[in-house]
């Protein structure tokens, strides 16, 4: 993998930081190369139809039916997402998810187990042409996507940085991570951060740091959570209303609602594909 290319840092890397982010003016050159349209979040929607969304959502973006999109989910129940290229039996204890009431689905994009839940996670995903990151090489391309959050949140005071390749951080831990899956010109990426989280949950979940069941797959890190809330008196919902509002002040944006078609093809493609198991355990 080439690592080259890495964009100049600008002014303080935040006080979590591990690395050099791109310069603002960078940023914000490349995000105005498009109009984006903006769906705020939603309905709340089950855990496999989320899934299902991502994928419809990229599939109209290469077929050019869609415009770049910025989308923040709302979740309807708690889930663990595993990455397209993990095995559930390594990384996830089934029979604590069920007792918890975790729904475990997967994403089709790579990278390690993430936890959610409703009104205690912030997820959010881009949708462009990878022309948006053309030069960079991968890693430079999730600090890219993600300045855009840890200067925001830098703002508000919390004491944002990020830590190559994926994750927003704080001195005390890891806020959020992202993940990314390109097809045919076009990059999807997107990304959850804790809000507010119990750290005594996630090892009974996510099965770090325990013997691997199956020599395939990739293995989630052990990486400590700092969530979100701990640094901030705002709401999630008012953090939220933070970040699109100083994603509005990069570029052109245009909120939309979802389309009932869209959602209807993400609803089906749920049921054939993302709700099967044959989809969540497909890697032994």
């Amino acid at each position: 993998m080439n690592h080259g290319g890495r964009l100049p840092a600008s002014g303080p890397r935040g006080a979590g930081s591990e690395g050099p982010l791109p310069a603002d003016g960078q940023s914000r050159v490349r995000f105005r190369e498009f109009e984006w349209e903006i769906l705020p979040p939603q309905p709340a929607l089950a855990a496999h139809e989320q899934m299902a969304l991502e994928e419809v959502l990229l599939l109209q973006v290469i077929a050019g039916e869609r415009p770049p999109t910025l989308r923040f989910w709302e979740w309807a129940e708690p889930a663990l997402v595993l990455g397209s290229h993990q095995v559930l039996a390594n990384e996830v204890d089934t029979d604590t998810a069920g007792r918890l009431g975790f729904t475990i689905c997967r994403r089709l994009s790579g990278g390690g187990t993430m936890l959610v839940e409703p009104g205690r996670s912030i997820t959010y995903t881009l949708v462009a042409p990878d022309t948006l990151v053309r030069g960079l090489s991968f890693v430079d391309s999730y600090a890219l996507l993600d300045a855009w959050v840890v200067d925001c949140l830098l703002s508000l005071g919390v004491p944002a940085g990020y830590r190559p390749i994926n994750d927003i951080v704080s001195p005390e831990g890891k806020i959020g991570g992202a993940a990314q899956a390109r097809r045919r010109q076009t990059v999807l990426h997107h990304t959850a951060i804790a809000y507010d989280l119990d750290p005594q949950v996630v090892p009974r979940l996510i099965r770090i740091g325990r013997e691997r069941v199956s020599e395939k797959g990739v293995r989630s890190a052990a990486k400590r959570v700092s969530p979100l809330g701990r640094w901030t008196d705002l709401s999630r919902d008012e953090v939220v209303s933070r970040l699109l509002a100083w994603f509005a002040r990069l570029t052109t944006t245009r909120p939309v609602r979802l389309e009932p078609e869209t959602l209807e093809r993400a609803r089906t493609l749920a049921r054939e594909k993302y709700a099967t198991p044959g989809w969540i355990d497909r890697l032994r």
